[in-house]
């Protein structure tokens, strides 16, 4: 089987290969999907990281936290905060020859600002009152309230960057994705793969490679099969894109291998509004049933580190002095005696008024990392007396537990730099989003939004800082989440790639900083 695989792969490379002339610089890659229709505003099946590789924004994120000029070449805010006046650049074209210019800024926000609905989940768009060119290079954002992540926002993967106006269809449909980026989407084989081109209009400094073939490769142990054949040249990414074992595995074998800084929190959202985790004793007894390093050892083979709140001290505001949920397994009986969850003599899990302590679990069947983890957290509140029933679905069906409620505990994590925290925490006021369900049965849900808002819009560092204090520690007191790992990104390579590194947040793939190597 394991050649017929090889085979598979190997010729899809010779099939990609050039018929004459020069031989392109060409860096393989992989991704468990097609890239999908790449709609700047859109979100799935469009792949964030080939949103990244093919659109722009108008100001851009670095790994020190600051935003700098990017499309913009600069900008003025209103002492009021609610007027933002950007200078664009004026060498930028499109891949196809459009000139990048405040028309085309105007033409792309009113599309998104016309669809509100789908960008709930981000406050900028819902602040956006109006934009407006001022002259050919010159636009002016008007926003309802001042709001401080304005700019960190701007930078995000989508939904605030631009398309070609040619391109622009109704909202939520393109004609073709062209951007003003580094790359452009050259060839689509469904199932198969997706070809990115070098954009040689682009402004900015051109990538070294011509291009870019992302071949589509779900399984994780036949992706690492094909870096080991030759037939893709980088493993990359902060979702499994391979197991800790084997990335331990080809690290020892002499492959260029790194991890990343920590980038968000792998965390399990505990339903506050379906029995048994809508009792504070049970969540507080998960919390400090876990053996987060055993689960660490075990599984991430240090490739993360424990996380003991919901967001890292280095995010913003989050650095409060929460006293963590130690691992605790005497503590997490007691807690549950205590609420009249009981161990009868010779029995398994622990039981009142007749009723099992059931609690479901869903995590992604296919997602092997995932699904180890969830043995883990199995055994462990085994110990405990609490009967953890896994659910492993397909993706579709688990996004919809995190949609509709359907879960007691289901897998999440934040989104990092530069969501975090106030993107995160915003959309947890969104019915979609299953902090918004793991929060319902809280009783002051509704304050915590309401604080969410105010953090939101304040104008005051001191104001915005006792929000957030507030809010984290409601929700950190109340147990709503059982945070595991700080996540990282991983990169594997072969030895003909060069000038490796991580992008400067989990979306943003360095594809245009790589070198091929002799």
């Amino acid at each position: 089987m394991r050649g017929i695989l090889v085979g598979a792969l190997l010729g899809i490379a010779a099939a990609m290969a050039p018929v004459s002339g020069a031989v392109a610089e060409t860096l393989n890659f992989s991704w468990p999907s097609n890239v999908g229709p790449l709609d700047p505003h859109g979100y799935a099946p469009s792949q964030m990281f080939a949103q990244g590789m093919v659109y722009e924004s108008l100001v851009k994120y670095r790994p020190d936290g600051s935003v700098v000029p990017w499309l913009a070449a600069s900008w003025t805010a209103s002492e009021d905060g609610r007027t933002y006046v950007f200078k664009l650049r004026d060498d930028v074209t499109f891949a196809n020859g459009e000139r990048f210019d405040a028309a085309a800024v105007v033409a792309n926000l009113e599309t998104v600002m016309a669809n509100r609905r789908s960008h709930d989940w981000l406050e900028l768009i819902h602040q956006l009152r109006s934009v407006e060119a001022l002259d050919d290079f010159t636009v002016e954002l008007k926003l309802t309230d001042p709001y401080y992540p304005l700019l960190q926002e701007l930078a995000l993967v989508r939904p605030v960057r631009f398309l070609a106006p040619s391109q622009l269809a109704a909202p939520g449909d393109i004609k073709a994705p062209i951007g003003t980026g580094p790359w452009k989407l050259a060839e689509t084989r469904l199932g198969e793969y997706d070809v990115f081109e070098r954009n040689d209009r682009y402004w900015g400094e051109k990538p070294a490679y011509d291009r870019v073939v992302v071949k589509v490769i779900a399984d994780s142990n036949t992706r690492a099969v094909a870096l080991e054949t030759g037939d893709i040249d980088l493993i990359y990414g902060d979702e499994g894109p391979i197991t800790p074992d084997t990335f331990a595995r080809l690290k020892a074998q002499g492959y260029q291998a790194g991890i990343s800084p920590p980038l968000g929190t792998q965390a399990i959202a505990l339903n506050t509004n379906k029995a048994p985790t809508s009792e504070l004793a049970v969540r507080q007894a998960i919390n400090h049933a876990i053996n987060k390093d055993t689960l660490i050892a075990a599984i991430y083979r240090g490739t993360q580190t424990r996380a003991d709140t919901l967001f890292a001290p280095t995010v913003p505001y989050a650095d409060i002095g929460l006293k963590p949920y130690g691992y605790d397994a005497a503590l997490a009986a007691s807690l549950l005696d205590k609420a009249g969850w009981t161990l009868a003599p010779g029995a398994a899990f622990r039981a009142r008024d007749g009723q099992t302590l059931r609690v479901d679990l869903a995590y992604i069947g296919t997602d092997a990392v995932m699904k180890s983890v969830a043995e883990v957290l199995q055994a462990d509140l085994a110990k405990v007396g609490i009967e953890a029933n896994l659910l492993g679905e397909e993706a579709n069906s688990f996004y919809a537990r995190q949609t509709d409620g359907n879960f007691g505990m289901i897998f999440g994590s934040t989104w990092g730099a530069p969501y975090d925290p106030h993107a995160f925490v915003s959309a947890m006021r969104v019915p979609a989003h299953a902090d918004y369900q793991a929060q319902l049965g809280l009783p002051d849900k509704a304050e915590i939004d309401a604080e969410i808002g105010q953090a939101l819009t304040s104008t005051d560092a001191t104001r915005r800082q006792a929000l957030y204090t507030d809010i984290l520690t409601r929700l950190h007191e109340e147990a709503v989440y059982l945070p595991l790992t700080y996540s990282t990104a991983v990169l594997v390579a072969r030895g003909n790639v060069g000038n490796l590194t991580f992008g400067a947040t989990s979306f943003d793939y360095p594809f245009a900083d790589l070198k091929p190597k002799d």
